[in-house]
């Protein structure tokens, strides 16, 4: 029977097997809570009862934790009810989804609400976070489900049908329709995603926009916009990608105000096309051109190129067709792209990835996404402030490997998109929890390095000024931005702007072309030199010291127990004011005798502690260099670099192990860990060895071969 280690990492290995697997795939979406919608509904029906979800009850808790907690009087005339109970005839969808079927209630928001109000513009986006067949008439189980992409995985969240009311009205998102649903339900399922509604309480609209469509949104300001931003919204249409845009108001009082050319401040646009065309009597020029549309369905633009203005006269009865221009009162018209920069000020483009939609005939974004972890201790090093730290964070090897298709001359390079997103803070935030400060940094690497996978060092980040990094750290879910460099290998470190921020994130880059990003794991291994017994005539008096203390203490058996190794150790380590140590404790000595017991006697004889003390002298050292301060102890950033100094390369995942076993609670290491945590690695090493016979970096143990190793090193 295989071992599973327990924990979180048995929880990431679960996670990192479900993956290959194909769970959370597009067509194989992970069962949030374990609840499968089909078990669930066909019980129901068999049953002829209504589904009562356990895991997100109709109670305060699913409400909230402080505004809408036990201690809040707005919850106290809630009743949570069935569609059914409110009203006649409830219908899931009425006459098709569309903006109308939105409206916000008494809940903080109206982000998310934007949000689905855009989806409602591509219904096969729609239709993928809301599925279709689900209805108020057919088998009828009162049990709903809702698709979410959720930190590079797609969830199926399922709910049952009680909405929380007050005097039989919806306490929040309700239909203009008092009997359509599905906009109420499909709040009910993100809020259970986030664990109660009050969690949804202010967001960005974009952070729901990535959860419907799996995609990365970048934000423009106009007047700091790209040159090339008209390629940039023309390439991401081509995508199938999502675009708003909006006017800023300044003034709240005429938030949602009508302009005198017709536009509304304070209000969201969604950009349906971007195309150029050739008036008659300028054929040798282009005018750049761009398709909005109010989600109102009516108060349009009427300036050049609105409706029914001069310029559309100039243009072929072909040219007309091609740009599929009509007069209609729909809230969808055209204005060049110049009048376009000049009136709105932000735009946001939400690019979506490969599998956002099965339909492939729309050219997407090449993707690659990358979990981590910022540890304490270990890999939360901070920004590049902290110069000591910083490269302890997460390293990304990012190879860009083919041009733009078009590149031109002089504007050769590969364009990408870095996302950085921090994870389940929104989730946590009854606990707490608020958003980091996040950002990131991208270093080329020396072609002398390329293909090296190892962990970039502190000296590299000190000499080496990064190649481009995001605008600013800043407290957002998700930061991204875009960069055009050449193909080459670079490396990314995200990371917050404080050290010492513990939290998961994930890192996405999108390409036009194809690219490969992967964190860079140090190899594991481990060098073992065996230090060679010194001769007679080479003693110390150090050496001459122990031999004399060790035969004392051995007496004629010529062989010491850990209690008594502990005696010899200290009575010479002790000595050692510039180490600043209590000594060796017993359970250190233990794990020592387990490493240098070559005959299985549970004993040290002299030439094996001499061998053992060898290895102490040398450990000994390295941390005299990292206890410069003599503290009489390293912080676990340091340990890092004494760790390798021993001869051992690790990866994070086992700097993050050593941090928890051998570091107190302020990151700090004593000798004595220090040299217990060497005496485990060195023993465990040589045991995997010894399995590994053929070298192939696996071994097969049976439960008692696991159990003798690991309980005896």
């Amino acid at each position: 029977m295989p071992y599973t280690p327990s924990g979180f990492f048995c929880d990431r290995l679960i996670r990192e097997r479900e993956r290959r697997d194909g769970e959370g795939s597009l067509n194989k979406p992970q069962r949030f809570n374990g609840q499968d919608y089909n078990t669930l509904r066909q019980e129901c029906v068999q049953r002829k009862s209504l589904f009562e979800d356990e895991s997100f009850p109709a109670t305060v808790e699913s409400l909230g934790f402080k505004e809408l907690g036990h201690k809040s009087n707005k919850v106290k005339n809630i009743v949570w009810k069935r569609p059914k109970e409110i009203c006649e005839n409830p219908q899931f969808i009425v006459g098709g989804a569309s903006r109308t079927d939105i409206c916000q209630g008494d809940l903080g928001d109206c982000w998310l609400l934007a949000a689905i109000a855009c989806l409602t513009l591509n219904e096969k986006l729609l239709y993928r976070v809301v599925p279709h067949e689900q209805s108020y008439t057919e088998d009828y189980a009162g049990i709903f489900h809702f698709q979410f992409w959720r930190y590079g995985d797609w969830v199926d969240v399922v709910i049952d049908d009680r909405i929380p009311t007050f005097n039989n009205q919806l306490v929040f998102t309700k239909s203009a329709e008092r009997n359509e649903f599905w906009s109420a339900l499909l709040e009910k399922a993100y809020a259970k995603l986030h664990g109660s509604y009050e969690a949804l309480k202010g967001g960005n609209t974009t952070e729901a926009m990535e959860d419907f469509t799996g995609g990365v949104t970048e934000f423009y300001e106009m007047k700091e916009a790209p040159k090339e931003l008209y390629k940039i919204m023309k390439k991401a249409l081509e995508r199938g990608s999502l675009m708003g845009c909006s006017i800023d108001s300044l003034v709240p009082a005429r938030f949602e105000t009508r302009t005198v050319t017709g536009l509304v401040k304070g209000h969201a646009y969604s950009v349906t096309a971007v195309e150029e065309c050739r008036p008659s009597q300028h054929k040798d020029t282009k005018v750049r051109l761009v398709r909005l549309r109010n989600p109102w369905g009516q108060v349009e633009w009427n300036g050049p190129w609105s409706d029914n203005s001069k310029e559309w006269a100039t243009l072929s009865k072909t040219e007309k067709e091609k740009l599929q221009h009509q007069s209609a009162e729909d809230g969808e018209f055209w204005m060049s792209f110049e009048d376009f920069k000049k009136n709105y000020t932000k735009i946001e483009i939400c690019n979506l990835t490969p599998n956002a939609l099965e339909d492939d005939k729309i050219h997407k974004w090449t993707v690659s996404v990358n979990e981590g972890r910022w540890v304490r201790g270990c890999s939360a090093g901070g920004c590049r402030n902290y110069p000591d730290t910083f490269w302890t964070n997460p390293q990304y090897r990012l190879r860009l490997m083919e041009e733009d298709d078009d590149a031109e001359d002089n504007d050769v390079g590969c364009t990408f998109v870095v996302a950085l997103m921090q994870k389940n803070r929104r989730k946590e935030r009854k606990l707490g929890a608020n958003l980091y400060t996040i950002g990131f940094a991208i270093y080329e690497v020396p072609k002398e390095m390329h293909g090296n996978k190892q962990h970039m060092q502190k000296d590299f980040f000190l000499l080496t000024s990064s190649k481009a990094r995001c605008k600013s750290y800043i407290n957002l879910r998700e930061v991204t931005q875009r960069f055009r460099l050449s193909p080459g290998e670079y490396v990314i470190i995200p990371s917050t702007y404080e050290p010492h921020q513990e939290g998961e994130f994930i890192l996405r880059v999108f390409s036009e072309k194809r690219n490969t990003s992967e964190e860079i794991e140090n190899r594991i291994e481990a060098d073992h030199p065996v230090p060679a017994p010194a001769s007679a005539g080479e003693e110390s008096e150090e050496d001459q010291q122990f031999r004399t203390i060790f035969q004392e203490i051995a007496g004629d058996e010529m062989e010491i127990s850990a209690n008594e190794l502990k005696n010899v150790l200290n009575r010479v380590i002790t000595k050692h004011k510039d180490l600043n140590t209590d000594g060796f404790s017993l359970e250190s000595c233990r794990s020592m005798i387990a490493l240098m017991d070559m005959d299985g006697t549970g004993r040290l004889n002299l030439r094996e502690f001499r061998h053992l003390w060898n290895k102490i002298k040398q450990w000994q050292g390295i941390f005299k260099h990292y206890n410069a301060d003599q503290s009489g102890s390293i912080n676990s950033y340091e340990m890092r670099n004494a760790v390798n100094d021993a001869g051992f390369r690790l990866n994070n995942q086992l700097y993050h192990i050593i941090t928890m076993r051998y570091a107190n609670e302020n990151m700090n290491i004593d000798f004595d860990s220090f040299i217990s945590c060497l005496v485990r690695l060195e023993a465990m090493f040589r045991a995997f060895q010894a399995f590994d016979q053929d070298g192939d970096g696996s071994i097969r143990l049976s439960v008692l071969e696991w159990l003798q190793l690991t309980m005896y090193a």
